[in-house]
């Protein structure tokens, strides 16, 4: 029961970073390749920490690059991505 409960929070963490740090840039692409960008490096770090790095990273991943294809600049911006 323990683990399930540490393997939720862990879950809704890396959930929440996602959609927190996803999309910078103006086009869909960029949102969605940024966000999967930040929201796999938060749900890697937060799999760490519940024992599952690889699936957090995954979901992390998921998450961001989904809130970036369905958010426009005009709702969350961190600016200009890095590769451009």
């Amino acid at each position: 029961m323990k683990d399930l409960k540490r393997t939720a929070l862990g879950v809704g963490l890396a959930a929440v970073l996602a959609f927190g740090l996803a999309a910078c840039g103006d086009t869909k692409g960029d949102r969605a390749m940024s966000g999967a960008a930040l929201g796999g490096a938060a749900g890697l770090g937060v799999g760490a920490l519940t024992g599952s790095p690889l699936t957090g990273a995954a979901i992390g991943a998921a998450g961001g690059a989904a809130t970036g294809a369905l958010t426009d600049k005009d709702q969350i911006d961190l600016g200009k991505p890095v590769w451009k």
